[in-house]
C-alpha cells in the first residue's frame, strides 16, 4: 500500500491542530488517560500511524507495556482504574457512533461524569474527536506507521 499524500500539512492547519491538542490537554484530565483514549480509538479505527505513535508516546511518558498491550481488552483486565475505564468506554462509544441508536448512552456518559468534571468531559470528547479526525485523515490518505524508529 502506498501513501496517497506525502507532502506536509500547511502551517495554518498545524496551528489549528495544535490549538485542539492544547485545549484537550489543559482541562486536568491525566495525560495517561488521554494517551489510553487516543490509543483505543485508533485501534478501533485501524489507524496504524496513530496506534504506533500513540503507544510509543504513552510508553515514553511512563506507561507500562502491560497496560498498552491490554488496551484493546480493557474490560477483561485489572490494569485500569474506574476513571480510566469510564474514559475508555466513552472513547469507544464516541468512536463507534453508528453502532447504536443512542450513540453515547446515558450509562456511559454518567459513568464518565462520576470521575470527570464538566470541563474534563469536554476535553475528553474533544480529544476523542481529534483522534478520530487524525484516524480518518490517515486512513483516507493511506498513511502508514514507519517501518522502524531506529
Amino acid at each position: 500500500m502506498q501513501a496517497r499524500i506525502t507532502s506536509s500539512a500547511s502551517a495554518d492547519i498545524m496551528k489549528a491542530v495544535n490549538l485542539l491538542y492544547k485545549e484537550a490537554h489543559s482541562a486536568g484530565v491525566p495525560n495517561a488517560t488521554l494517551e489510553l483514549v487516543h490509543l483505543r480509538a485508533s485501534q478501533i479505527n485501524g489507524c496504524s500511524v496513530c496506534v504506533d505513535s500513540g503507544a510509543r508516546s504513552a510508553k515514553k511518558n511512563g506507561e507500562t507495556e502491560e497496560r498498552l498491550w491490554a488496551v484493546a481488552a480493557w474490560r477483561e483486565t485489572t490494569y485500569f482504574t474506574d476513571a480510566e475505564r469510564a474514559a475508555l468506554a466513552l472513547a469507544e462509544a464516541a468512536t463507534r457512533l453508528a453502532d447504536r441508536a443512542d450513540a453515547v448512552p446515558d450509562e456511559i456518559w454518567d459513568a464518565a461524569a462520576k470521575h470527570y468534571t464538566e470541563p474534563q468531559l469536554g476535553a475528553l470528547v474533544l480529544w476523542i474527536a481529534t483522534t478520530n479526525f487524525f484516524n480518518r485523515i490517515n486512513a483516507a490518505t493511506r498513511q502508514q506507521a514507519p517501518q522502524s524508529w531506529g
